[in-house]
C-alpha cells in the first residue's frame, strides 16, 4: 500500500491517457498532478519533488531521457518511465540515466499500481528490529539511511541501484533468483524478457570493487540468479 497523500507527476502529452491514468490512481489514494509539456517538465519535478514522476519517452520540447538526466541529481524521488517504446537500448538508457523502473505501454492499470506501490515501498521507514547496517571489511551498507561506503568513500548509487544491492548482502551466501529478484523490488514476477536487474548488477559492481570482467562478490549462476559471495568477499578483505 503507497504512504498516505503519495503525491504522482504524471508527465505525459496523451491527454486522454494523461486523464484516464490520473483518475485511477487518484481512485486509490494518490494525490495527483499532470504536465505534458516536456520543455516545463524538470523544472516541475524539482521544485514539487513529488514521490513518484511517471515519465513518459516522447514528449514535445524535451524527451523523457534528457528530462531524466537533467533531474536525477537534484530530484530525491522515484522516476516510473512509462513508454510505448520497447526496445532493449531505450529501457538501458533509461536505467543507465537513474529512472527506478520501466514500463512499456499499454500496461494493465493494476499492474502499473502495482509497480508504483513497489517503488514507493523503497521509501518506507524499516521495521524495527530489522538488522539495517551490514559490513563486509571496507563495504558499509546501511539501509536505514539508504547509503553505502567503500571505505571511507561514499558510493553513488541510485535508488533502484541501492535496493538491489541491498537485497543481494542481506542474503550474502544465497543465490537469489531473477523472480524472486523482481517480485521483492518491483512486487511482480519475472517475464524472462526485462534486462533491468541485468543492467543494474553491471552497474553496481565497479562500483563496490567487484570486478565486472571477473566477479568474485556478485556472482552470476547461470540458470539461476544472482550470489553475494561471503567467502571471495572475505579472501578480498571485504568481510570481517
Amino acid at each position: 500500500m503507497q504512504q498516505p497523500n503519495s503525491q504522482v507527476l504524471i508527465v505525459e502529452d496523451d491527454e486522454r491517457l494523461a486523464e484516464l491514468t490520473r483518475d485511477y490512481l487518484q481512485a486509490n489514494g494518490f494525490d495527483v498532478a499532470v504536465e505534458g509539456d516536456g520543455a516545463k517538465a524538470a523544472a516541475r519535478i524539482v521544485a514539487e519533488q513529488p514521490d513518484l514522476v511517471i515519465l513518459d519517452l516522447m514528449l514535445p520540447g524535451e524527451d523523457g531521457l534528457s528530462i531524466c538526466r537533467k533531474v536525477r541529481t537534484r530530484y530525491n524521488g522515484v522516476i516510473l518511465m512509462l513508454t510505448a517504446r520497447s526496445e532493449d537500448l531505450d529501457q538501458v538508457q533509461g536505467l543507465d540515466l537513474g529512472a527506478d523502473d520501466y514500463v512499456c505501454k499499454p500496461v494493465r492499470p493494476r499492474l502499473l499500481l502495482a509497480r508504483i506501490n513497489a517503488l514507493l515501498r523503497r521509501t518506507e521507514v524499516p521495521a524495527t528490529g530489522e538488522r539495517q547496517s551490514l559490513q563486509f571489511g571496507p563495504l558499509r551498507v546501511d539501509n536505514t539511511l539508504r547509503e553505502a561506503w567503500l571505505g571511507d568513500n561514499g558510493i553513488e548509487l541510485t535508488a533502484a541501484e541501492f535496493d538491489l544491492l541491498w537485497l543481494l548482502v542481506s542474503n550474502a551466501g544465497r543465490i537469489l533468483s531473477r523472480e524472486e529478484i523482481f517480485t521483492s523490488l518491483r512486487g511482480v514476477g519475472y517475464d524472462g524478457q526485462d534486462r533491468s536487474i541485468d543492467v543494474r548488477i553491471s552497474r553496481i559492481r565497479p562500483k563496490i570493487g567487484d570486478d565486472p570482467d571477473h566477479p568474485r562478490m556478485i556472482k552470476t549462476v547461470r540458470s539461476k540468479g544472482y550470489l553475494f559471495v561471503g567467502e571471495a568477499a572475505q579472501a578480498l578483505g571485504l568481510v570481517e
